[in-house]
């Protein structure tokens, strides 16, 4: 029973001696609500359950020594009393208490006397069963989350046998010596079904990948960056968080900076995204060549006035139609460094420097350069969850042209960094429309967040929700 209780406690969402850019807090909010699901789970499966058969020998002083064997032994009526789970700072993970189970029972018996076999059918009562285990978390050199059994105690306070059929009545009086043997039988395997269940948590623990692909392109890394840390009122785990390029994998020239997300009792989880997890992404990007476009007339809409080939650019670059004359163009955009994020209060940032590339096309085909612009730009935006959406808006702080080279000789820059920042207005403007309409939050098959907030703070964005487990409707099953 208890070792279904420690899955539910320890597979909270759920590396290495850095600082985390992760963070995940498990409230004691979030802790006794596992413990409320677990105790649902738990009592669902004690009406499935069917016990391992017990076997032993008894001596009857008129026929010598018995064998018999309690077998198909299943559940008709427990009292679960409410378990307690705590936060448990001396071994660093949880314990978790059963006080007063009671659990009556039906099955049949067997017995074996040289030739001589007979059966029936038993009800047997336990009473007060106490069970205790701590689990212990640790990290291993991979980076999974480590579970492992630091101590279990168990006792079962008294049973009543009662048997009926065959020769039944041999054995009723020795009740008393089947109480003892069953009660010791029960009481030494509880423990060790619970250790065993620890281990098994453990191997699929230690199978679960602590990287992940989250496209073509990146891939997330995920590993503890550390043991985890336990006080008496949460459990907070520090997460790698670092996106690579599949690529490259390079790492960023930055570093991933300490934080504190702020204790959120009210709420069971917190999660804490530093920027240097976004920042990771955007070089990922970056160091694999995808922050670049080819940008030709084709794109522009037909009843725009200002289209990509030398005479419409006229205007802006006097010299351009008169050098090359009737000719299309295409620019080249590329970002020249990895744009940066940084996270304020309230507020998200963005750096962007870019540079684009001009080309005349040929007759033939091939691409003439002209010229060469940098382009500076920042943007802010802010971020925030509704209704289970994440959503968001951005505007455009400053953007600023400068020639960085010329094959058509020096031209002011002002007249197209004003174009420029008209192009830029109109894509703001559909990416706010994709920002406003939202991303849904990721849900699980049998649990959704819910209750969630964001507040971005100073390096760091934290999130703080309650959660919900969808267990499966017992009518259908």
């Amino acid at each position: 029973m208890l070792p279904s209780m420690i899955v539910v406690f320890v597979l909270i969402p759920f590396t290495c001696g850095q600082n985390p850019a992760i963070q995940v807090t498990l409230t004691n909010k979030g802790l006794q609500y596992g413990k409320y699901v677990g105790t649902g789970w738990i009592q669902d499966q004690l009406e499935h359950v069917t016990l391992p058969d017990i076997s032993g020998e008894i001596d009857i002083s008129i026929f010598g020594s018995v064998d018999y064997t309690l077998t198909g032994i299943t559940i008709t009526k427990y009292d679960f009393p409410e378990p307690s789970v705590e936060f448990y700072q001396d071994v660093t993970g949880f314990k978790t208490s059963i006080s007063g189970l009671s659990v009556a029972l039906t099955g049949g018996w067997l017995t074996h006397y040289g030739i001589i076999h007979d059966g029936g059918s038993f009800d047997m009562v336990i009473f007060s069963v106490d069970v205790t285990s701590v689990v212990a978390l640790a990290k291993d050199p991979d980076g999974h989350l480590s579970v492992t059994s630091a101590s279990c105690d168990a006792q079962v306070g008294d049973v009543d046998v009662r048997f009926y059929g065959g020769a039944s009545w041999i054995f009723q009086p020795f009740v008393d010596h089947f109480k003892g043997r069953i009660r010791g039988e029960i009481e030494d395997r509880i423990c060790p079904d619970v250790e065993e269940s620890i281990v098994n948590l453990e191997y699929h623990l230690q199978a679960m990948n602590v990287s992940f692909d989250v496209d073509q392109d990146l891939t997330l890394d995920l590993p503890l960056t550390g043991l985890p840390v336990i006080d008496a009122s949460s459990l907070n785990l520090g997460l790698k968080g670092e996106f690579y390029s599949i690529k490259t994998h390079a790492d960023p020239p930055f570093e991933s900076q300490p934080f504190t997300v702020p204790e959120q009792p009210g709420y069971m989880l917190s999660v804490g995204l530093s920027e240097f997890t976004l920042n990771s992404a955007s070089y990922g990007y970056y160091s694999a060549g995808l922050f670049q476009a080819l940008l030709n007339d084709s794109m522009i809409p037909p009843s725009s006035p200002v289209h990509l080939n030398t005479s419409s650019m006229g205007p802006f670059i006097p010299q351009l139609p008169k050098m090359f004359p009737g000719l299309l163009m295409n620019l080249q955009v590329y970002a020249r460094q990895a744009p940066l994020f940084s996270f304020q209060p309230g507020a998200v940032k963005l750096d962007f420097q870019g540079a684009v590339q001009a080309f005349a096309i040929q007759p033939n085909g091939t691409q003439t350069p002209l010229f060469k612009l940098n382009v500076d730009s920042k943007f802010s935006g802010k971020v925030w969850i509704a209704g289970g959406t994440l959503k968001g808006s951005m505007a455009m702080n400053n953007l600023t042209l400068a020639l960085a080279s010329s094959e058509v000789g020096a031209f002011k820059t002002g007249a197209v960094e004003s174009l420029a920042r008209m192009g830029a207005m109109g894509a703001l403007a559909k990416v706010n429309e994709k920002l406003g309409k939202g991303v849904v939050l990721p849900t699980m098959k049998q649990a959704q967040l819910v209750n969630t907030v964001l507040e971005v703070e100073e390096g760091f964005i934290a999130i703080s929700s309650d959660a919900q487990v969808l267990l499966p409707d017992r009518s259908l099953n």
